[in-house]
């Protein structure tokens, strides 16, 4: 088998959100906006006996009483929560006859959530001390494996449940346990993996958005949920404590053995990197209090898991940074691109970590390190240019893709191509050598299919968890983002040098005036054709809305007709403004950069009134241009910066510039949304809208507008960005002396 995945869709389907159900260690009672109970579970008098057992379609106030709360109580306990978060009330403790217990308040949809679950005597007062302590333990050393070790042992000791695992995801879904501490008669597990399966996707969602997840008795029967009309959707439980569990789960914990779980979430830049998943063998309920403390202890985790990848990457960065800053100088000082990328022969290698890269372009083809034969090679770049369509393409199981590639898997089981031209066939290819790896699974990972009595198939659990090796061939190691950046990194600079050196492209330079030449014939076409009737349109709706007699609904039609015209003639003046660029002779003259910032930013700051947004400028060297157009750049970019950061807290906004004896840089960097890796190439592009800011203000023209300025102007723009975490446009100007060279001609991305 080449694959880790062994999985079934049937797991994934499953709707563990709603079970109708919840665990028997508590009950749960849900109000809607006016305090009316809508659901409740079964056994309220196994909690509160002289109680009436069906509450529904009654005021939460008939309960307070009960609790020991003074009427209106619940309502104003849920106020605070609403303006301070949920999270910093609960717990609130109430009394029960003879016991205590906590009441938990969440949030489902429009209802309000109250769990009440015991407050168990697991010295409690202690946790905050031990916690402390948890902490500096855990931290004490920098080594990750240390560091993971130190957590299990640390959650062990505030839980104390039998054995404390770190499961740690692998891509595909699977798990690997990483580290743990267990009780000394008990097998180790650590290097065993886990198939997709067992904790599927849904299952994963789920864990990102409820950090803990306790089930105290695999065997106790769970209370159903009632609600006061068979119309109520199912109650969504995603944040609820006491949550029921899924049968299939159930009985693989049974078939483990295990009568309790417990489990944490560790995220990893907002995605679900790992759990750390407890067991006991003897049913054991954990307190509220010990779950948020042991919760704590994984978010301390998630931190330092960040930190020390993030101190890798930039460690990684820095190699391949070297590289791609020499590949760079030689892009500069070479006369033929192929020969620059190909003179130092191992540092276009040492951009990834893969063994063999091949460079096709300009009619050439320069083979480095290990590579498929040159049979292998011409029928995987044919397969290229009739397959791959995005400008980066990468996988780490080729053969599963391109199954000739089963041929060379010692020397390419994972590529990672560039495409420079499709048409051309010109493109660099690294290669990854396959990674053999003998994977301990406990046990056979397929979960076997078997009958009901009715003869319907049926998920069964595995009964058996002994150690099943299994042989993963065919892959490579995975493609590190790193390394993709690096590659993007160097195609920005291949454009940018072939742009402006490379004398056989002045063919296509004159398609472009050709083609620019056109769209200034069709954008006053649309001028002419379009505008006028918009008017006209415009004109009609506003005589019909002065009509008094015309229905509110008529006039609201009529507003959005208005508002739909006027929108059409903002883009036909944007087209009109990016066709006009191409006609307009520059008269270069200094441009002082500041003072237009400054401006810029006193607008902005008036128009994002409301927004929690910050500034920081730092040099804003002057730079020779167009007056005119290069306020167009600086307010396109920054008020894009703005635009896509609205959402972060603070929306910050960097601006700096630095200058030498040839060119002026700035960069303007935002801590926004991002741009995936695979749309960089296209966000220039006239009318390209990115999918993930549909609901953005915008129409598509503004950077295609940014970019033909800067192409005018004899400069350059690239763009770093990581979905996230924000973006970085860098902008270039050559300097007065060289800024208005007739014969370099500069690319738009």
């Amino acid at each position: 088998m080449s694959e880790f995945q062994i999985d079934l869709s049937n797991c994934d389907k499953e709707p563990i959100h709603i079970p109708g159900a919840i665990q028997s260690h508590g009950f749960l009672l849900v109000i809607d906006q006016q305090m009316k109970i809508r659901f409740q579970s079964e056994g309220l008098n196994n909690f509160i006996p002289d109680v009436n057992p069906n509450l529904l379609d009654q005021f939460i106030e008939v309960l307070e009483p009960k609790l020991g709360l003074e009427p209106g109580f619940i309502a104003q306990l849920i106020k605070i929560g609403k303006q301070n978060n949920f999270e910093n009330i609960n717990p609130y403790t109430v009394n029960l006859g003879d016991g205590h217990y906590y009441l938990i308040i969440s949030i489902s949809a429009d209802y309000y959530m109250l769990e009440f679950e015991p407050v168990a005597a697991d010295s409690e007062p202690n946790l905050q001390n031990m916690v402390g302590s948890s902490v500096s333990e855990m931290l004490a050393d920098k080594n990750l494996k240390v560091l993971l070790d130190n957590s299990a042992k640390q959650v062990k000791k505030i839980i104390n449940y039998d054995r404390v695992m770190i499961y740690r995801f692998a891509s595909d879904g699977h798990g690997e346990v990483v580290a743990e501490a267990k009780n000394e008669d008990l097998d180790p597990w650590v290097g065993l993996h886990y198939p997709a399966a067992d904790i599927p996707k849904q299952a994963r969602e789920l864990y990102k958005l409820n950090l803990t997840r306790l089930i105290a008795d695999v065997d106790a029967v769970p209370f159903k949920i009632t609600a006061d009309s068979a119309k109520r959707p199912p109650l969504d439980l995603t944040y609820s404590q006491l949550r029921a569990v899924s049968p299939i789960h159930i009985q693989y914990l049974k078939n483990m053995g295990v009568a309790s779980s417990f489990s944490i979430s560790l995220i990893y830049k907002g995605e679900l990197w790992g759990l750390i998943a407890c067991h006991n063998y003897t049913t054991k309920f954990i307190s509220y209090k010990s779950r948020t403390y042991a919760q704590l202890i994984g978010q301390i985790l998630s931190s330092a898991l960040e930190f020390r990848q993030d101190e890798e990457n930039e460690f990684i960065n820095k190699s391949f940074s070297t590289s791609l800053e020499k590949i760079t100088k030689l892009l500069q000082e070479n006369e033929f691109v192929e020969d620059a990328l190909t003179q130092g022969r191992t540092m276009i290698l040492s951009l990834t970590h893969a063994e063999g890269v091949v460079v096709n372009y300009n009619q050439k083809q320069t083979k480095i390190g290990r590579l498929p034969t040159d049979d292998q090679l011409r029928r995987l770049l044919e397969w290229a240019k009739d397959t791959i369509i995005d400008s980066i393409y990468y996988t780490d199981n080729l053969s599963a893709v391109y199954p000739p590639a089963a041929d060379f898997i010692d020397v390419g089981s994972g590529i990672l191509i560039c495409t420079l031209s499709r048409e051309l066939r010109e493109f660099m290819i690294w290669f990854k050598p396959e990674k053999l790896q003998m994977v301990k699974w406990a046990g056979d990972p397929q979960k076997p299919v078997e009958f009901d009595p009715k003869g319907l198939s049926v998920i069964s659990p595995r009964n058996s968890f002994a150690v099943w090796t299994q042989e993963v061939t065919g892959k490579s190691e995975s493609w590190m983002q790193e390394e993709i950046n690096s590659v993007i990194k160097l195609r920005d600079e291949i454009i940018y040098v072939v742009n402006q050196k490379a004398g056989a492209l002045r063919l296509l330079n004159e398609r472009l005036k050709d083609a620019y030449a056109e769209l200034d014939t069709f954008s006053y076409t649309i001028s002419h054709d379009l505008k006028n009737p918009l008017a006209v349109i415009k004109s009609y709706t506003q005589l019909a809305k002065k009509d008094k007699n015309i229905s509110p609904l008529t006039q609201n039609f009529l507003s959005r007709v208005e508002d739909k015209a006027n929108r059409m003639t903002d883009m036909i003046s944007e087209i009109l403004e990016y066709s006009r660029i191409g006609r307009i002779e520059l008269e270069f003259q200094p441009v002082y950069t500041g003072q237009l910032i400054d401006d810029l930013i006193k607008d902005l700051t008036f128009v994002y009134k409301d927004l929690d947004l910050e500034f920081i400028v730092g040099d804003t060297p002057e730079i020779s241009g167009d007056p005119t157009m290069l306020s167009q750049v600086f307010a396109n970019l920054i008020s894009n910066a703005v635009k896509y950061s609205q959402h972060a807290k603070p929306a910050q906004v960097r601006i700096s510039g630095t200058s030498n004896a040839k060119e002026t840089t700035y960069a303007i960097s935002d801590n926004g949304m991002g741009i995936a890796a695979h749309d960089i190439p296209k966000i220039f592009e006239l009318f390209n809208r990115l999918d993930s800011a549909k609901d953005i203000e915008g129409s598509g023209v503004g950077l295609a507008i940014v970019s033909r300025i800067i192409a005018k102007h004899n400069g350059r723009i690239t763009v770093e960005s990581e979905l996230g975490k924000g973006s970085t446009f860098t902008i270039v100007f050559a300097n007065a002396e060289t800024a208005a060279d007739p014969e370099i001609i500069i690319g738009d991305v």
